[in-house]
Parts: structure tokens; sequence; C-alpha cells
């Protein structure tokens, strides 16, 4: 299965969606039920990890929304995107880029993030 730029975006809207069903809902939808996901701060496996994952970062940034930063890149099996992280109308405090994976189904099955920008401890 070859991974489409459009699967960034339904990443992004499911990292965005504070709804805990609609997330469960639209992680259930787009990742496997072994995914892995890692970033500098975390790795997890598993939908409902990856869940926590998403409601936390929701609780430490609120009001926050990921925006795609630049188009998708897409080959073979894999995506690249970078995004931003912040308020709607103001500069981005965290970005960064993400590298997923897909399956022969076409959900994602590994996600690398790397961060490029994020705020300093207080």
């Amino acid at each position: 299965m070859t991974a489409t730029p459009d699967l960034a975006g339904r990443y992004l809207a499911a990292w965005n969606e504070t709804d805990p069903a609609a997330r469960a809902a639209a992680i259930e939808d787009l990742f496997t039920d072994d995914v892995t996901y890692t970033d500098p701060l975390v790795s997890v496996q598993g939908r409902q990890a990856l869940d926590a994952t998403i409601a936390a970062v929701q609780q430490q940034f609120p009001g926050f929304v990921f925006q795609a930063a630049g188009p998708a890149d897409a080959h073979h099996d894999q995506v690249r995107f970078t995004w931003d992280l912040g308020q709607p109308g103001r500069d981005a405090p965290v970005s960064g880029f993400d590298v997923a994976v897909v399956d022969g189904t076409g959900r994602i099955r590994t996600v690398l993030g790397f961060l490029d920008r994020v705020p300093a401890a207080a």
C-alpha cells in the first residue's frame, strides 16, 4: 500500500480531536492495533496508549491545535510532514515533523516524531 499525503491531515485531525469518543473512533480508523509512536518525550505502543498520549498533550497545551506547516511528502509506505502546535492566530511555540509508516491496509503502524522547537521549561 502506498501512503498518501492526505494521511497527514487525517493524522493531525486525530491529534486535534478533543472529544474522547470521537478521538477513539479516529484512532481506530487510522492506526493499527499495535501502532508504535516514538518522539523525544514518549514511546508508546497500542491505540489506547496513543490515545492517552494525545490526551496528555491536549491537557498540557489547552486550546492549542496542530496545523500542517507545509506539504506532506509520501512514497511507498511512508509519509513525512511538518507541523506546528499553537493557538490559532499566534506564532506556534512548538514545531516538528513526523514520519508515519502504513501497513498493507493503509493504517498507520509506526510514527517517528521529531521536535524542532519546544518552549523553555519554566
